[in-house]
């Protein structure tokens, strides 16, 4: 028995919220990245500093990188459908694997340039003033971008919107290599500007590498972390009939994540107390922010441990013998209760109501219905037996 049903408004709002953050943070970002851009390049090519140019090219591959996040952003907030019944979270993870995969190429790249730069030595221009300016405004303007974008983006708790937001940091420290570089090759240590830009291009590396790697843990299932998983078993035992969890399993889909669990509840409750109780339990878990949507499986045992034996009779076998043996003796059933434990079968008999039966009658017919034969034949472990009590008033026929 399961309980299932669709994501609650709140993981609609936060992620109707997301994206509005998600927007208004890479459109700064956008708009930051295409200004310094055009400086750095233009400058870093009449002043002579490589470093400069790196950094250039730098902020280009950021420029690239916001609009694999807007664009991710906007497909990852799509409604589920037939081809995605989970909705399209992963677009973000995703887009966090192509980021990285950017990066590193970048990075490689830039390392490339210095390298080959390094090698011929003796032809290093001396860098312009003009330069360290650049710079220095760029390593300030990055440094302010980050610090608002990671802001944001830990209100909305987006790992997309935060590897972005450290993607800036990365490039406010890359600037300050730059600057450093540039300062050298001002007081003619004409080395420092390639080695700055080979500098730059190992840290864009290596940060494409972290987020890339994260995003394909990810897409590959992983389960959240230990401390947010006994978050979610917590949250499962605290709801009143549970009397354990196992089997709790969860995989990681975009910034949520998708919950399986099996809770175990007492195995004489009826179908629907036993939903009932599963239904709360889901509602419980689903208010931790990090769920996306959950599945709660009712078990009468702990199904990891016991199971009930593979050959016990069906319901309407066990229906069939009961009536037939009940025949016997004139009376017949109002209702069965059949349980399947692992210990095997339980039933309870519940024979229909009679009004000319007392309590002298019914006992005489306890005593002459044959229970152990029955037991016998059922294969069961127990059997109970009793009578539906027949309201005093008479009431239409067939209305005890």
């Amino acid at each position: 028995m399961h309980s299932h049903s669709h994501a609650h408004p709140a993981v609609e709002l936060h992620s109707g919220e997301k994206q509005a953050v998600a927007r208004k943070s890479t459109f700064a970002s956008v708009g930051v990245n295409i200004v310094l851009m055009s400086l750095q390049v233009t400058i870093g090519f009449f002043a002579h500093s490589q470093a400069l140019i790196a950094d250039g090219v730098h902020s280009l591959a950021d420029l690239i990188s916001d609009f694999i996040v807007l664009i991710a952003n906007r497909a990852s907030a799509e409604k589920p459908d037939a081809d995605h019944n989970y909705g399209h979270a992963r677009y973000e993870t995703v887009a966090s694997l192509f980021l990285g995969a950017l990066l590193v190429a970048v990075g490689v790249g830039m390392l490339w340039r210095a390298g080959t730069r390094l090698a011929d030595m003796g032809n290093i221009p001396a860098v312009h003033v003009s330069a360290l300016v650049v710079a220095v405004l760029v390593l300030v303007s990055k440094e302010a971008l980050f610090c608002f974008m990671l802001r944001q983006a830990e209100r909305v708790r987006s790992a997309m919107l935060i590897a972005n937001a450290w993607h800036a940091r990365s490039d406010a420290a890359s600037s300050l290599v730059v600057a450093v570089g540039i300062v050298g090759s001002l007081f003619g240590v004409r080395l420092l500007d390639p080695i700055a830009a080979a500098i730059v291009g190992f840290l864009v590396a290596r940060m494409g590498w972290v987020f890339g790697w994260d995003a394909l843990q990810d897409l590959s299932d992983r389960a959240l972390d230990e401390t947010a998983t006994a978050d979610i078993r917590k949250l499962l035992l605290a709801q009143p009939g549970v009397r354990d969890v196992h089997e709790l399993r969860t995989r990681k889909t975009g910034d949520l994540a998708l919950v399986d669990a099996h809770i175990l509840v007492d195995p004489f409750i009826s179908v629907s107390e036993g939903h009932y109780i599963a239904e709360s339990a889901r509602l419980r878990v689903m208010t931790d922010k990090r769920v996306l949507d959950a599945l709660i499986h009712v078990d009468p045992e702990n199904d990891a441990i016991a199971h009930p034996p593979a050959r016990l009779p069906t319901r309407a076998s066990v229906a069939a013998i009961v009536d037939a043996e009940l025949a016997q003796y004139g009376v017949r059933a109002a209702a069965l209760n059949v349980h399947y434990l692992s210990t095997g079968l339980d039933l309870d008999i519940t024979l229909a109501a009679d009004g000319l039966a007392d309590r002298e009658h019914d006992a005489e017919l306890v005593d002459r219905i044959d229970l152990t034969a029955l037991k016998a034949k059922l294969g069961a472990r127990s059997v109970t037996l009793q009578r539906q009590i027949v309201a005093a008033k008479v009431g239409a026929p067939g209305h005890a």
